[in-house]
């Protein structure tokens, strides 16, 4: 293969480590349009890396990060639902990303590339990149992933017995952010919240225990992304959304798959074991 495809594979790869256990959390806890609210301000994330002339991804971090507060802070009034709330922040950092970037009238911006992503030029630097954020991504996930599992099943209960609820959750937030900061190279803005969510999506159906279904996730990933680069160079097309499409088939494929008996989700188990200490304790 061409060096560059290689690169493209295990930046894609990369990425899909990140995003499988990740992907589940946000499945588990509900937060797909969260994370779509997430990505779309990402866009002003790299206006402001190229304004203030430091690294995009950093740039993309920090932003991301206090939309993420902002957004949950806000999540706290009553005026509007939750997902109304999502939408129109979601739709308007898209939009205010898009104005912002064509308003760098001294710079020439692929803005379909952050867009839709532009994963055939990865470049060492990045996989350097990716794979760091990898290695940190996976050390502090390991850390807080019991907390985070108590606080996912019971927040409540979660918070009567002494884990920090509102700590755990702002690093999860910001765990997302670095995972959609690098995912964008690979399928870009509108698409990276599908590798987090398809997958995981996926791997649910057989999976009876949370760290089954992070590893089923990042299996699917990681071959959604192989499947979609080969079937990119084969027939020519967009690379990210050909991974994407292929996460969406595996999913098709696993959901209509007919099981003979049904399966606890994942989370019912840890459930009722949470709710059997929690008794226990009392």
């Amino acid at each position: 293969m061409d060096d560059f495809i290689v690169r493209a594979m295990l930046g894609g790869i990369g990425v899909a480590l990140i995003a499988g256990p990740l992907g589940c959390f946000l499945v588990w806890r509900r937060m797909a349009f969260f994370g779509h609210a997430l990505s779309h301000s990402a866009l002003l994330g790299v206006a402001v890396g190229f304004v203030l002339g430091i690294n995009l991804i950093a740039g993309i971090l920090v932003f991301c990060l206090l939309v993420a507060v902002l957004l949950i802070l806000l999540e706290r009034q009553r005026t509007l639902a939750s997902d109304t709330l999502l939408a129109i922040l979601a739709h308007g950092a898209l939009a205010l990303g898009i104005i912002s970037v064509a308003r760098l009238e001294r710079l020439r911006i692929d803005l379909m590339g952050y867009l839709f992503g532009d994963i055939l030029a990865v470049s060492i630097q990045d996989l350097i990149l990716i794979y760091a954020l990898v290695a940190i991504t996976a050390a502090v996930l390991a850390w807080i992933w019991r907390p985070l599992l108590s606080a996912t099943v019971l927040e409540d209960v979660a918070a009567v017995e002494g884990v920090p609820v509102t700590r755990v959750r702002l690093i999860f937030v910001l765990l997302i952010a670095a995972a959609i900061a690098v995912g964008m190279k690979v399928v870009g803005i509108l698409l990276v919240v599908s590798l987090l969510i398809v997958p995981a999506a996926a791997a649910r159906r057989f999976s009876r225990t949370p760290e089954q279904m992070a590893l089923a996730a990042t299996l699917i990933g990681a071959t959604s992304v192989v499947a979609g680069l080969l079937a990119s160079l084969r027939w020519d097309l967009p690379a990210g959304p050909a991974i994407v499409v292929v996460a969406v088939l595996v999913f098709t494929v696993i959901t209509a798959w007919p099981r003979r008996r049904l399966r606890p989700t994942p989370m019912q188990p840890q459930a009722r074991g949470d709710l059997q200490e929690s008794r226990d304790s009392h």
